[in-house]
Order: C-alpha cells, then structure tokens, then sequence
C-alpha cells in the first residue's frame, strides 16, 4: 500500500463507503493535491485538471482497499502531473527564456477566512517556480514530492520506474538547483502591503524620487509579455532602481487601474483596467523594499487566470 508521513495515515476507505462519502474525503485533500500539481505544472489551470483526473482516477479505483487516501492520492497526482510534463516537453531540455514569470495563483487581498489562510501558507514563490521549471520531469517529481510534500523515496521511485536509490539521486541533483533560488523576503503581509501602497502611489503621481526609494538598488524587474509583444510593451529584464523606477513611470498611466491583491500568497498587483486583467505583479519585499518585480502581461496566459484575478481586490 502507498503511504505518506504527511498524507493522513490511517485512512482507510471501506467498501460501504458511497460515492458521496467518497467525494467528500477526497475535499479533504482538494488542497494538497493543487499544491502538488501547481509546483509541478506552474499553471493553475493545469493544476487543477490534473487534480481533476485524480478525483476520476479515484472513482475508478477499488477505493476500499486502499490503505491511506491522501498518500494514494498525493502520488496519482504526481504521476498525472509528470506524464503532462513529459507529454508537452519540458523546458530542462533547452534553457527558459529570462523573461519567463510563471502564471500567478491570484487571490483577493481581503478574504481572511481560513481557507484561504491555509492556501497562502501553502503558497510557492516565483523565484522558485521559475528554477523548478529549468528541472527534468522525473527531477521535478522526486523533488517535489519528497523535499515539498515529505513522501519516502519508496513510494516516488514506483512513479518514476526507478531504484529508491536513484530517485534520492534525481532530488538530490534537483536540490542543488534549487539552493539560494529563493530571496530573503518579509513575510508580514501588512509590511508588504505598506511597500505596495508606496509603490503604487508614487507611480499614480509619477514620482520617480519616491518610486526609488521603495526599491531596493538591486531590484530585478522581470517582464514576460508573450512573444507577439513588441516595443516598450516586450519581454524583458531590467536591473537597478532607476532603471526600474523609469520603467515603472513609462506605464505610470495604467496605475490608476492597479489593485492590490494576494499574488502567489504575497501583496502584489492587478492591472485590469476593464474587469479581465491586463498584467499582474508578484514581488518579493525585503527590509522595506521590492527587492525583485516579476510582471506577467502575456494576454493569453492571463485569460486562463479566469475572472477572480480581474476582480481581485
């Protein structure tokens, strides 16, 4: 039987159980399941299909005999997730463009239910999510699941066709991508939220002095605004405050229309000036400053955010 240490051990599903009890255990671990699929895939959209898939895999399944759910289906979620990756390439096979940000996880910046404390705590950073996508799919997946989720190497190594052995080696090659790719960042949101209010209002009143001093000096803006765009609108990567602070001013237009919202569980923007978004804005902020921009504004990416990052708020 497949089991986790972080997968609910002890679940057992009993041949009584009905479809209906079975759906509603499976909620119960709707969350981790996204998380899993989203730091595989790096889309939300495709997160939750692949989390969709399980939920049919499941039903499809002598659920009864298996032993623990949320191991169960923690590594049927991996296994779909990695049969996408290796389906449609992976970006481990050629180096990613520089430009690339990607797709946000939105949310609005009011909701304070617990739910959605659960999904901010459980949030992944672009820093990261940009080296996971550099990884070869079978790295990606031991990683993952064993360094993110805290599943053995026994229960990965079935998944991949491989040695538990190998598939430590596979996270562990991994790993060392992934070392440092996370910047130190303040994690209060209500400090974060006070660099933002500062950001944008300098921005609105076209305040080049005041956008500098809310950046740090080595702030890194990242931009990927798909490959159609061209001109001041284009993919691109800017360093240094004045530099990014002069950026910032050229679209200083579109900051009447920026909201606040929770970007990939920290403050950041949402330009959509008519409902849909028109770019969307996750930051890192340390010590009082945007130390690292990452802008996606690539039209078609942001129409399969759906309608809750244009309303975000």
């Amino acid at each position: 039987m497949i089991g986790t240490r972080g997968g609910g051990a002890g679940e057992r599903m009993t041949g009584t159980d009905d479809q209906e009890a079975l759906a509603r255990r499976f909620e119960e671990h709707r969350g981790r399941l996204r998380a899993v699929a989203y730091r595989m895939l790096g889309s939300p959209a495709e997160a939750e299909d692949a989390v969709q898939e399980a939920w049919l895999r499941l039903t499809r399944t002598d659920a009864g005999a298996v032993e623990n759910l949320g191991g169960w289906l923690t590594t049927v979620t991996g296994r779909i997730c990695l049969d996408l990756l290796r389906t449609r390439g992976t970006r481990g096979e050629q180096p990613i463009d520089e430009t690339f940000v990607p797709d946000p996880v939105v949310r609005p910046l009011t909701r304070t239910d617990p739910e959605e404390e659960v999904l901010r705590a459980d949030s992944v950073g672009f820093a990261l999510l940009i080296v996971l996508e550099t990884l070869q799919p079978d790295e990606r997946l031991a990683f993952v699941l064993h360094d993110l989720f805290a599943v053995p190497f026994d229960d990965i190594a079935p998944v991949l066709e491989r040695t538990a052995a190998a598939t430590r080696q596979l996270a562990s090659r991994a790993r060392r991508r992934v070392q440092g790719a996370a910047p130190p960042a303040e994690t209060d949101l209500g400090r974060q939220r006070r660099v933002l209010e500062a950001f944008l209002a300098a921005s609105r009143g076209g305040d080049f002095e005041a956008l500098v001093a809310v950046l740090h000096p080595d702030v890194v803006l990242r931009v990927d605004a798909g490959v159609l765009a061209r001109g001041a609108a284009a993919s691109k990567v800017v360093h240094g405050a004045k530099t990014v602070a002069a950026q910032a001013l050229t679209f200083s237009r579109f900051a009447a229309s920026a909201r606040l919202a929770l970007v990939n569980g920290t403050v950041g923007l949402v330009n959509a000036p008519e409902g849909g978004p028109a770019s969307v804005m996750g930051v890192t902020v340390a010590d009082g400053r945007i130390t690292h921009m990452y802008i996606l504004a690539d039209p078609d990416r942001l129409d399969r955010l759906g309608p809750a990052a244009g309303t975000a708020h």
